[in-house]
C-alpha cells in the first residue's frame, strides 16, 4: 500500500476549532478536556478505552525525558487492546472515511494521539501487505 492510499487520519487539539474536513472527530483521551463544553468540542465518538491508562498518563506527566518509555508502554497497552477488537473497529472506521484524532495535550508532537495514529497506520500497512 502506498502512502497515497493510506487513510487520512488527522490530529487536532481539542481546543482548536472543528472544521468540516476533520471528518469523524474521535476524542482519544481518557479524561474529557478541561473547560471544554461538549457542544463546543463537536466530538463524534469518545474512545477513552484506547487512551493511555491512568497510571501510564500520571507516570509520564508530559516529561520529555520519559517520552521514549511512555511510547513503548503505550504501544504495549494498544497491542493488548487489539486483542479485544477495539483497534480493529477503529481501523475499519479509518479505512471508510476521513477521521481526526482529537487530543487535549499542549504538546503537538509528543502526545498519545500521535502514537495511536502511527500505530493504526502501521497496522493498516501490515494488513494490506499481507493481502
Amino acid at each position: 500500500m502506498t502512502n497515497a492510499l493510506l487513510p487520512r487520519i488527522g490530529l487536532k487539539r481539542a481546543y482548536a476549532a472543528a472544521a468540516p474536513d476533520d471528518g469523524v472527530r474521535l476524542l482519544v483521551e481518557r479524561l474529557w478536556p478541561r473547560g471544554l463544553g461538549r457542544h463546543q468540542a463537536r466530538i463524534d465518538h469518545w474512545l477513552k478505552d484506547l487512551a493511555p491508562s491512568a497510571e501510564l498518563r500520571r507516570w509520564y506527566g508530559h516529561r520529555p525525558e520519559r517520552w521514549p518509555e511512555f511510547r513503548r508502554k503505550y504501544l504495549r497497552e494498544l497491542r493488548e487492546a487489539r486483542l479485544s477488537g477495539e483497534i480493529d473497529g477503529l481501523i475499519d472506521l479509518c479505512l471508510n472515511q476521513p477521521v481526526t484524532f482529537v487530543y487535549a495535550s499542549r504538546e503537538e508532537a509528543r502526545n498519545s494521539a500521535a502514537v495511536l495514529r502511527n500505530h493504526v497506520l502501521d497496522l493498516i500497512k501490515h494488513r494490506e501487505a499481507h493481502r
